[in-house]
């Protein structure tokens, strides 16, 4: 599956306040610009418009337009500043990367005008007059593609694929949840984080992926590797469960938006099986409402 990620380098033009957690700010703000800046028939829903086929903001954000079947994932994530910055002041930089799957990346002007009109209309409290922002650049790793005024085609994009086991045999793996993590099993959202849970959890995001961006679900012998990962011990279950809120304009109404955070560990004889589908969901995030910057995850090995 191909890989967009770029950056976008902000400066804010009045004084701003955000949340800690800036994920769903950045997303909220986002699909609102995107709409009010591609959406031609506004009158309509996403559902019965004749361009929805053609829309950025429809393939983007409206995952499933047909009423039936499986809802596709969201052809992308949000990276959120890592920090915990609350408030800037006039002039301070600002930054946050999207990473974008298949041909999503067809969209990448969209995106880019979204963003910058985006900061016109300001982020976060707006009274009175805070949060505007102007965008400065968008990088896709060291190479700028945009300079404020110009927008290039992009270079080559990562095409991410599962690879091959690891060697020699790796003895441990450490997880560590860099933003909440959100796991559904039984139909309940899960405080701890069981080996097999996190392999399931990403079979399950490599497989809507490739279906829906890629060349197709991969030949994987899911119910094996499922087998195999309960044998897995966890030695390190230094996880906790965070809660916060988020305000739905869409529902009208606050939302519980908690996870996970924290460090796992897990080991085994030869988890080396494992690794290529963690290191996939490293890039993708992995777990419920990854379009809004949740379940990123950072994976090291011990032999």
């Amino acid at each position: 599956m191909k890989v967009g990620i770029y950056t976008f380098s902000c400066r804010f033009e009045s004084a701003a306040v955000l949340p800690a957690f800036k994920g769903s700010t950045l997303r909220g703000g986002l699909g609102h610009s995107l709409k009010q800046t591609t959406c031609a028939l506004r009158l309509q829903e996403c559902t019965s418009c004749l361009l929805a086929t053609n829309c950025a903001y429809a393939f983007l954000f409206e995952t499933k337009m047909d009423g039936t079947g499986p809802r596709r994932p969201h052809p992308y994530i949000l990276i959120p500043p890592d920090d915990t910055q609350r408030s800037w002041n006039k002039d301070e930089p600002f930054a946050f990367s999207i990473a974008v799957f298949g041909r999503a990346n067809d969209y990448l002007p969209h995106l880019v005008y979204a963003v910058r009109e985006m900061g016109k209309a300001g982020l976060g409290k707006k009274a009175p007059d805070q949060g505007r922002f102007r965008l400065e650049t968008v990088r896709e790793k060291e190479t700028v593609i945009f300079d404020g005024t110009t927008l290039r085609s992009q270079t080559q994009l990562l095409e991410l694929t599962l690879g091959s086991p690891e060697e020699p045999p790796v003895k441990e793996i450490i997880l560590t949840c860099l933003t909440p993590l959100r796991l559904k099993y039984d139909n309940q959202l899960q405080d701890g984080l069981p080996f097999h849970l996190l392999i399931r959890a990403a079979l399950r995001r490599i497989s809507s992926l490739e279906a829906a961006y890629a060349a197709g679900e991969p030949p994987l012998n899911y119910k094996g590797i499922a087998a195999r990962a309960t044998s897995v011990h966890q030695f390190i279950a230094e996880c906790r469960w965070t809660d916060f809120e988020r305000y739905s304009n869409r529902q009208k109404t606050a939302m519980s938006f908690g996870g996970m955070l924290g460090r796992m560990g897990y080991q085994g004889e030869d988890l080396g099986e494992f690794l290529p589908l963690l290191r996939y969901c490293e890039i993708t995030h992995i777990g419920k409402q990854t379009s809004f910057g949740l379940g990123r995850i950072k994976v090291e090995v011990a032999t």
